[in-house]
Protein backbone atom coordinates (compact mmCIF):
# COMPACT_ATOMS: atom_id res chain seq x y z
CA UNK A 1 0.00 0.00 0.00
CA UNK A 2 0.97 3.36 -0.67
CA UNK A 3 1.22 6.16 1.57
CA UNK A 4 -1.20 8.24 -0.86
CA UNK A 5 -4.90 8.64 0.41
CA UNK A 6 -7.53 9.53 -2.33
CA UNK A 7 -10.69 11.69 -0.41
CA UNK A 8 -14.07 12.11 -2.21
CA UNK A 9 -17.22 13.17 -1.79
CA UNK A 10 -15.99 16.05 0.03
CA UNK A 11 -18.25 19.28 0.94
CA UNK A 12 -16.68 22.09 -1.23
CA UNK A 13 -16.46 24.01 2.09
CA UNK A 14 -13.64 21.75 3.57
CA UNK A 15 -9.87 22.66 3.18
CA UNK A 16 -6.72 22.02 3.50
CA UNK A 17 -6.57 22.22 7.52
CA UNK A 18 -9.84 20.45 8.55
CA UNK A 19 -8.79 17.72 6.66
CA UNK A 20 -5.32 17.90 8.29
CA UNK A 21 -6.99 17.66 11.84
CA UNK A 22 -9.61 15.01 10.60
CA UNK A 23 -6.64 12.57 9.42
CA UNK A 24 -4.21 13.45 12.06
CA UNK A 25 -6.53 11.28 14.42
CA UNK A 26 -5.74 8.22 12.53
CA UNK A 27 -1.37 9.22 12.24
CA UNK A 28 0.63 11.54 11.38
CA UNK A 29 0.16 13.71 7.66
CA UNK A 30 2.75 14.39 5.71
CA UNK A 31 0.42 16.60 3.00
CA UNK A 32 -3.13 17.47 2.35
CA UNK A 33 -4.04 18.55 -1.45
CA UNK A 34 -7.40 20.05 -2.17
CA UNK A 35 -7.11 20.58 -6.15
CA UNK A 36 -9.23 23.46 -7.24
CA UNK A 37 -10.60 24.42 -10.63
CA UNK A 38 -8.54 26.13 -13.15
CA UNK A 39 -11.20 27.86 -14.33
CA UNK A 40 -13.93 28.75 -11.00
CA UNK A 41 -10.97 28.59 -8.47
CA UNK A 42 -13.27 26.92 -6.22
CA UNK A 43 -12.60 23.18 -5.18
CA UNK A 44 -13.30 20.14 -7.06
CA UNK A 45 -14.68 17.71 -4.26
CA UNK A 46 -11.88 15.89 -3.70
CA UNK A 47 -8.64 15.89 -2.28
CA UNK A 48 -4.81 13.73 -1.58
CA UNK A 49 -3.92 13.51 1.96
CA UNK A 50 -0.55 11.27 2.16
CA UNK A 51 -0.15 9.86 5.57
CA UNK A 52 3.15 8.93 7.40
CA UNK A 53 3.23 5.34 6.81
CA UNK A 54 1.02 2.15 5.52
CA UNK A 55 -0.12 1.44 9.19
CA UNK A 56 -1.54 5.53 9.31
CA UNK A 57 -3.02 4.92 5.95
CA UNK A 58 -5.11 1.59 6.40
CA UNK A 59 -6.13 3.14 9.73
CA UNK A 60 -7.21 6.14 8.25
CA UNK A 61 -9.34 4.36 5.51
CA UNK A 62 -11.17 1.93 8.10
CA UNK A 63 -11.74 5.15 10.45
CA UNK A 64 -12.75 7.56 8.04
CA UNK A 65 -14.38 5.70 5.44
CA UNK A 66 -18.04 6.66 5.57
CA UNK A 67 -17.42 9.11 8.28
CA UNK A 68 -19.81 12.26 7.57
CA UNK A 69 -17.86 15.53 7.39
CA UNK A 70 -19.88 18.65 7.09
CA UNK A 71 -22.83 16.52 5.88
CA UNK A 72 -21.55 14.36 3.06
CA UNK A 73 -19.97 10.99 3.27
CA UNK A 74 -16.30 10.27 2.57
CA UNK A 75 -14.79 8.09 0.79
CA UNK A 76 -11.01 7.08 1.88
CA UNK A 77 -9.34 4.92 -0.50
CA UNK A 78 -5.89 4.23 -1.48
CA UNK A 79 -5.11 6.71 -4.25
CA UNK A 80 -4.35 5.37 -8.03
CA UNK A 81 -0.99 6.37 -9.32
CA UNK A 82 -1.59 8.20 -12.63
CA UNK A 83 -0.54 6.74 -15.23
CA UNK A 84 2.38 8.16 -17.82
CA UNK A 85 0.85 9.03 -20.78
CA UNK A 86 -2.83 11.07 -21.53
CA UNK A 87 -5.97 10.09 -22.95
CA UNK A 88 -5.28 9.73 -26.42
CA UNK A 89 -8.21 8.24 -28.17
CA UNK A 90 -8.74 9.27 -32.21
CA UNK A 91 -8.28 6.86 -34.72
CA UNK A 92 -9.24 7.30 -38.21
Amino acid sequence: MGNKLFVGNLSFDVGEDELREVFAECGEVRSVAVPLDRYTNNPRGFAFVEMGSDADCANAISTLNGRDLRGRSLRVSEALERGAGGGGGGGG
